[in-house]
């Protein structure tokens, strides 16, 4: 990763792993609670690399949206696996009420 370092990914980490149940972060606000308040896009490479045990299905993008290489399933694995968290989604496959679920540590 360029623009980050190993102690930013232990603190994408560590949020990530305390996220709630039935709540969501966006990698936007992942990245600026851990240090790097422009750093979203490397919020998701670490998704993409870091530990499977970690509950990635509950960061999402800015919109509400699923991540597109999620895995496994891809974007409709990510909502499968919100929607049995109980997040509703809308007709555009978004989080019906982003802020409604946006969990604020």
């Amino acid at each position: 990763m360029s623009r980050v370092d190993d102690e930013f990914a232990t603190r994408v980490h560590a949020l990530v792993e305390s996220i709630p149940s039935g709540r969501v972060m966006t990698y936007g606000q992942i990245a600026a609670i851990c240090g790097y308040a422009f750093a979203a896009w490397e919020v998701g490479q670490i998704a993409h690399v870091g530990p499977s045990n970690l509950p990635w299905q509950r960061v999402v993008n800015k919109q509400g949206g699923m991540a597109s290489g999620f895995h496994p399933g891809g974007p409709h694995g990510q909502r499968a696996l919100l929607e049995k968290e109980g997040v509703e989604f809308d007709d555009a496959d978004k989080i019906a009420s982003l802020a409604e679920y946006l969990w604020h540590p």
